[in-house]
Order: C-alpha cells, then sequence, then structure tokens
C-alpha cells in the first residue's frame, strides 16, 4: 500500500506566539517555522506519523511538499535506506488547497489505491490497518465522543470539525462543513468527523482536476469527494473509528502531544 502525506501547508497559527505555551527552544524554533510536522515531541512529530503508516502496511509514502528548500525534504531526503519507508517526494507548486496537494502525488500513485492523511495529525494505527484493509476507496470517520477521550483537541475545536453523512449501506453520503446546531441535531447518533483520513483510488484526480474553488478561494478535498460520488460514481465506505487523533495545530497542542506520543516507538 501506498501512502500520501500532505506536508505543504503554512502553519498560520503554529506561528503565533502563546506565551502560555510550555516550549523548549527548538520547539520554538520550529514552531516559528510554522512546518508542524518537524516540531520535534521527542522526534520530529511527522517520524510518529510515518511509523504508524508502516505499522499500518504501508511501504511506499509520498510527501507532498512546497518548491525550493525545506525542512521536511531535507531530514527524510536524508535517512539512511533502506528502512521500513521507501520515502518520495512530490511538489506543490502553490498552496492552492488540499485537493491540489493530493493531485501533486499523481504520478507517485501510478493508478494505484494509496491512503492520504495530513501531516500534522497521528491517526490510531486501528484507523490506517481498516483503510488499508477496506478494498476501495474509504474514509476514516471519528466519533466525536472518542476525540474527546484519550485525545487532546479540545471541545470547541472538535465542534467546528466538519461531520459525515453515511447512509444505511455504510457509504459515505456528503462530508458537511462547519456544521450548525440544527444541522447536528438532525444527524443520528454517533456523530461522526471527518478528519482527512482517506484511502483513494486514481479517480481522485479526475475529480481533483474537476472542482472549482471554494469560497475560501481554494481546492477543496471533501469537493473533490463529493463530485467523485456525485458525478464519477465513487462509493466511499464510511469507517467509524473508536479511538481519538491526535492534532498538532497551535503551540498549546505541543506539550500534550508529546506527552501522549512519549511511549511510542517510532520504527521507519
Amino acid at each position: 500500500m501506498k501512502a500520501v502525506v500532505l506536508a505543504r501547508g503554512q502553519g498560520t497559527r503554529m506561528r503565533r506566539a502563546d506565551e502560555a505555551a510550555p516550549l523548549d527552544p527548538a520547539q520554538r524554533a520550529a514552531a516559528a517555522t510554522g512546518v508542524k510536522a518537524m516540531i520535534p515531541v521527542g522526534r520530529p512529530f511527522l517520524d510518529y506519523v510515518l511509523s504508524s503508516l508502516a505499522d499500518a502496511g504501508c511501504r511506499r509514502v509520498c510527501l507532498v511538499v512546497g518548491p525550493g528548500r525545506n525542512p521536511v525534504r531535507e531530514y527524510y531526503g536524508a535517512l539512511p535506506a533502506p528502512g521500513r519507508l521507501a520515502i518520495e517526494f512530490a511538489v506543490q507548486q502553490e498552496p492552492r488547497g488540499t485537493a491540489d496537494a493530493v493531485a501533486a502525488a499523481e504520478a507517485f500513485a501510478g493508478g494505484d489505491p494509496f491512503l492520504a492523511i495530513n501531516s500534522d495529525n497521528y491517526y490510531p494505527p486501528e484507523a490506517l490497518c481498516a483503510l488499508c484493509a477496506a478494498g476501495g476507496p474509504a474514509v476514516a470517520l471519528f466519533e466525536r465522543q472518542s476525540l474527546l477521550s484519550g485525545g487532546n483537541i479540545p471541545p470547541e475545536r472538535i465542534s467546528r470539525f466538519a461531520v459525515a453523512q453515511s447512509d444505511g449501506r455504510g457509504l459515505l453520503v456528503r462530508i458537511l462543513e462547519k456544521p450548525d446546531e440544527a444541522t447536528l441535531a438532525a444527524l443520528p447518533e454517533p456523530i461522526c468527523v471527518s478528519m482527512n483520513c482517506w484511502r483513494f483510488g486514481p479517480a481522485i484526480f479526475a475529480a481533483c482536476r474537476a472542482i472549482a474553488p471554494s469560497a475560501r478561494g481554494e481546492l477543496e478535498l471533501p469537493d473533490a469527494v463529493q463530485y467523485a460520488i456525485d458525478a464519477l460514481g465513487e462509493r466511499f465506505r464510511a469507517l467509524q473509528i473508536r479511538a481519538p487523533v491526535l492534532d498538532l495545530t497551535t503551540r498549546g497542542d505541543i506539550a500534550a502531544v508529546a506527552a501522549l506520543l512519549a511511549s511510542r516507538e517510532v520504527r521507519l
């Protein structure tokens, strides 16, 4: 199984100063760059993400980065080989959104299925294993209560996350961005959150090319998925996961994430 990791983000919220966040000098310097994947939490955060992919059975990983010098490319390009993962790179020339970032990895995918995840989230191994075993397009959906139990994401942030609607066959119908209270009240329990944890086939690239920019001016991956469902006939299995996701968005997240990952073994 191949995996694509979106590591092009600019880290605007991570770069914001937070005098209440207890950071060591190395963490403070990394946070100032906005490259969340490289923030040291014992080791660079992305080490834990990649190790979890390897544990799930992935053997080839493509890191989507920006052009020019990049700490992600410099660090992972210098790792000794062979390891458990063959690490490659794709360049997203401009920060035009998550769908554009996935599209940058089309040559790497080469027509094969692949996982696509964020570089600033640590997903539970059971979610990645379930996607590898899905046998076709799928999305890992995380029960909201599970995100609150054992993770680091505050309730007010979770309340802003996109939620998923699935049908009686366990197939994804749509991703609902920033749902209001009335929309949430109409959804059956358990309410499940999309954390951008996918298994795609090659049809996703046609969908990424077909969509228009969102109101934010970006090519959004949920829009591409919706196009794939509605126009291309793709069917995404909705896999409900009862486990937390670690989220590294702001400086205030770093200490909690470091503590929660302290006992995790990394093998790349």
